[in-house]
Order: C-alpha cells, then structure tokens, then sequence
C-alpha cells in the first residue's frame, strides 16, 4: 500500500536550498520538470511525539557518526549550530539551510525501524 515518504521543505530561498541539498549533501536528484529537482533521501521512518504547543512536523536526517558528519559537512559549507544535544535516545545538531530553514541531523542510540546498520549509534 504505502511505498515511500515525500517531505517538503519550504524555503526563503528555494535554489539556494536545492543547490545545498546537491552539492553539499550530496544528494541525487531527478528532474520533475522544468529544473523543478526532487531528491532522493536514504531509508527513512516516522515517529510520533506529543505535542504540546498544536502540531507541527521537523526533519531529521540521520548518521552513523555524528562528529564525522558534521566536520565532513562544515567542510563543504554547511552551517551547523555549535550546541549538541545528547539525548537519551541520539546525539543531535541543528544545520541551517541557505533559505533559513532548520534540519536536524542526529546519531540514533535507538534500533532503526528499517534496521540500517549503517546508520547505528
């Protein structure tokens, strides 16, 4: 029935977040039409959290070692927040978008629903 997840990330600045998305993170892309790209992500899942403040929704992307991550992605460019959280479930960091926008990037502690071993803190 359900054979995969679309996100959509808003943006200020649509190019300049497409442009990051390839070239610093280094995701493929197809065209849709018209320069119009659309990514592609590695495995991914969704939880469920409670919330306090009416709904809202956040995009994380996960790795297998965080401090590698982020000194491989501060050397591309990216802008990444200088306070890691250590939950008891991940270590978090929070990369700023060129559009604005906000996306986690977090080293799970926790089993992955599709089992990447890869991606396993």
């Amino acid at each position: 029935m359900i054979s995969g997840a679309h996100v959509i990330v808003y943006s200020s600045d649509p190019e300049a977040d497409r442009a990051f998305m390839r070239d610093v993170l280094g995701l493929g892309a197809v065209d849709a039409g018209g320069g119009w790209l659309i990514f592609a992500l590695p495995p991914a899942e969704v939880a469920v959290h409670p919330a306090k403040d009416g709904p809202s929704h956040e995009l994380f992307l996960t790795c297998g070692d965080l401090a590698a991550t982020v000194a491989e992605l501060k050397r591309r460019g990216a802008k990444i927040a200088p306070r890691v959280y250590d939950e008891r479930w991940g270590r978090l960091v929070h990369m700023e978008l060129p559009g604005g926008g906000r996306v986690g990037i977090y080293q799970p502690k926790h089993p992955l629903a599709h089992g990447d071993p890869l991606t396993q803190g």
